[in-house]
């Protein structure tokens, strides 16, 4: 018995000092290598820091594309989802209420031809892309408030639609929101 405890204590301190110690000392050497050398991609406006590339943002003026919902309301310090299931009736209603929200800046949309991730959460909250579909519905409207042409922003969205190996396309919003903010009309 004497055996299995002294081989068990080794294995603990092992594994300790390897997933406590060595684990993140190698992570975060090799951080220091990517876009924004372990601290996260931030994008900047004339020297200023708006945000981070990774990280959702709100933007709900109708001259901005708008990202995903956020259950967390874009608070990075509390990543989550919502825990509710497609059958809870306060998600349905919150679903519904999205929807409406677009049908009333959108008034050119049918509601078969809103996105799901323009009315649902990601699972951490802060997703900072949406789907090309996404931001193709909200063209018009931000053409329309910004008095561009909406073949202008849609050039720029498509500038914007970052294609993956895995995975679906994606338009970081923040991204989008900052190139538009630099169009010249």
């Amino acid at each position: 018995m004497k055996k299995y405890i002294i081989q068990s204590i080794r294995l603990t301190v092992v594994l300790t000092v390897l997933l406590c110690v060595i684990y993140p000392l190698l992570v975060a050497f090799v951080s220091k290598f990517s876009a924004g050398k372990g601290n996260g991609e931030t994008i900047t406006v004339n020297g200023k820091v708006v945000g981070y590339a990774n990280v959702g943002q709100k933007f709900d003026q109708p001259q901005y594309f708008w990202g995903r919902p956020s259950a967390v309301d874009y608070n990075a310090a509390g990543s989550a989802g919502s825990n509710k299931g497609p059958t809870n009736p306060d998600y349905l209603k919150q679903v519904s209420d999205r929807v409406d929200t677009l049908l009333k800046y959108h008034s050119y949309l049918k509601k078969g031809d809103i996105p799901a991730d323009m009315v649902t959460a990601s699972g951490s909250g802060l997703d900072p892309d949406i789907s090309p579909e996404g931001a193709a519905i909200q063209i018009k409207r931000v053409a329309q408030n910004r008095g561009l042409n909406a073949e202008q922003v849609t050039r720029l969205v498509n500038q914007h639609t970052e294609k993956h190996i895995f995975g679906p396309a994606t338009v970081n919003v923040l991204k989008l929101n900052v190139a538009l903010d630099q169009l010249k009309k």
